[in-house]
């Protein structure tokens, strides 16, 4: 492609204009011309019959304007060519270090849908990354000190009666369900009962102290670092579940007190101010909000966190892109977050991607509060997913997490999703199980032929229909990693299988004329399968 790319160029078009072929006219590439109508003072048809009247390329076998567009159609050596290497990258990003910061979930809580997105999503959105060639470090962040951490053991200390020690009644598999009841009364009592917000106020205070001084002897230390660790421990076990792996675990106490050495650091600056005992920023002279990054007891709140967090990433890794992927909702709170460290550090913020996703329901479902416990749990998904798994006798974990991970990465990023259980694991529609079974169906088709593969000469009209479709793959693979797109995967990989059906639906592969032709070309289709599952997370089998 890279030939016809600077062949392109020389004739003096874009080459970002480049667009897959008109189907209708089973062009290989269309070029638009109406951008330089202006300029050449010409109309795009004309301009278009300009260009391919200047058309002597040996891959080219013709080219036609039509309609204000440059149609180009490949000869059919160089198709299968284009087809057979879609899945090379172009190391776009060879040499650069990116840190993807996803998941998010905070200790003593337990796993909502929306860190499970994130975790799917982010883990996509690294692989992509990696393809192009990024050195790409996969990292969480969790808030493991504030105040939801003072609601959490306020109640967890008397449900235990002060004694750290009654921890260990509590079985393993109960630990997780245990500590969010505990959150949930936490937040009851710090909102409906004055006495207890003082308490628990004083409790965040506690923690604070328990990481300052890193004490491990007094009860509550030694109730809280218990606590923390159930949770790190469930945290594993849940992303190994999901086959997503981290490289390391940010824990806003790592953050809380460079944020806060930096915020003061930056308050004799004047970049932040002080304002009735508090340190803030003025979000107002920026067209954002104004924001609390230390509150008037003298703690960091989340904003400060964030700041510390930005600042410990670049110590670690000095990236040259930085992405993070949290709810929808934390959008405007980021923005005031990073237009603070812009006025100090404006690299940073150049070098930082921040996405946002909608809400993740179950079908018919609730929006979701872990404050209230009325949440629904990542766990919920994965288990419903592998219940209507097993009723379609399809009880395999590779198809369950597959079921999951595709009918979150088919969406847009930002878009709510309404997950449907059924819908997932069926095979016979717009899901991760389908794309499975039609690698495993075109692996059995090429393992049932006994003849060698034979790259093909020329291309009947089925097969270049499909070829054209595997080459596309490279372009398609170059736009989601650009867009961070995901989804654009997702996409191509179903409309690929649908080309893939028509093809085989009217042509013989095996004990056919063409069939050493057919099986290279069916070589090629599963590897582009099997590359663009592989870049969503998903296992892509030979058999199912």
């Amino acid at each position: 492609m890279f030939e016809i790319v600077k062949f392109i160029e020389n004739l003096g078009l874009s080459s970002e204009l480049i667009q897959s072929g008109n189907p209708e006219l089973g062009s290989d590439v269309a070029v638009p011309c109406f951008g330089l109508a202006k300029e050449l003072k010409k109309p795009p048809q004309e301009i278009a019959e300009g260009f391919a009247s200047k058309i002597d390329h040996p891959q080219i076998e013709k080219a036609e304007a039509i309609s204000g567009y440059l149609n180009i159609w490949f000869n059919d050596g160089h198709l299968f060519e284009l087809a057979s290497n879609s899945t090379e990258s172009n190391q776009e990003h060879k040499d650069k270090v990116i840190v993807c910061e996803y998941g998010d979930p905070n200790p003593l809580k337990v796993l909502h849908a929306g860190h499970l997105y994130t975790g799917i999503v982010g883990d996509a959105i690294a692989n992509l990354y990696e393809y192009a060639g990024g050195e790409v470090h996969r990292v969480n962040f969790g808030g493991d000190v504030g105040l939801h951490i003072g609601r959490a053991m306020w109640a967890i200390f008397r449900a235990i009666d002060n004694d750290p020690a009654k921890l260990s009644t509590i079985p393993k598999e109960q630990r997780q369900d245990w500590l969010s009841a505990r959150y949930v009364e936490g937040n009851a009592a710090y909102t409906n009962n004055e006495a207890a917000q003082q308490e628990i106020k004083e409790v965040n205070k506690d923690i604070y102290r328990v990481h300052r001084e890193n004490d491990k002897e007094s009860a509550i230390a030694k109730a809280y670092w218990i606590c923390r660790q159930w949770s790190y421990d469930y945290f594993d076990e849940f992303y190994a579940r999901l086959g997503v792996e981290f490289e390391k675990y940010y824990p806003e106490s790592e953050g809380a007190e460079l944020g806060l050495q930096i915020i003061k650091e930056q308050l004799e600056k004047g970049v932040y101010k002080e304002s009735d005992g508090a340190i803030i920023f003025e979000g107002e002279l920026h067209g954002l909000h104004t924001r609390v990054f230390v509150n008037s007891e003298g703690l960091p709140t989340y904003e400060t966190k964030d700041v510390g967090l930005i600042f410990n990433k670049w110590r670690d890794y000095e990236f040259d892109e930085s992405v993070m992927i949290t709810g929808s909702d934390q959008l405007e709170y980021m923005k005031v977050v990073q237009k603070s460290i812009e006025q100090y550090e404006p690299k940073l913020v150049e070098r930082t991607k921040h996405l946002t996703h909608g809400i993740v329901k179950l079908s018919g479902g609730v929006k979701m509060s872990s404050r209230l416990g009325n949440f629904l749990k990542a766990v919920d998904i994965l288990d419903t997913a592998a219940e209507a798994a097993a009723e379609q006798s399809k009880d395999n974990p590779g198809v369950v997490i597959a079921a999951v991970k595709y009918a979150f990465l088919k969406h847009t990023i930002g878009s709510d999703i309404h997950y449907d259980p059924e819908e997932s694991v069926s095979t016979t529609g717009n899901s991760g199980p389908y794309l499975q079974y039609a690698h495993a169906r075109a692996c059995g088709i090429v393992n049932k032929s006994t003849v060698s593969p034979q790259i093909p000469v020329s291309l009947d009209e089925g097969e270049r229909i499909l070829v054209r479709k595997i080459a596309d793959f490279n372009q398609v693979l170059e736009e989601a990693t650009a867009a961070l797109a995901p989804n654009r995967i997702c996409n191509y990989l179903f409309e690929l299988t649908q080309t893939f059906n028509r093809f085989y639906e009217g042509n013989r592969v095996i004990e056919s004329d063409r069939e050493a032709q057919r099986i290279a070309i069916l070589d090629s289709y599963k590897k582009v399968l099997s590359t663009g599952l592989g870049l969503l997370g998903i296992e892509a089998p030979e058999r199912v």
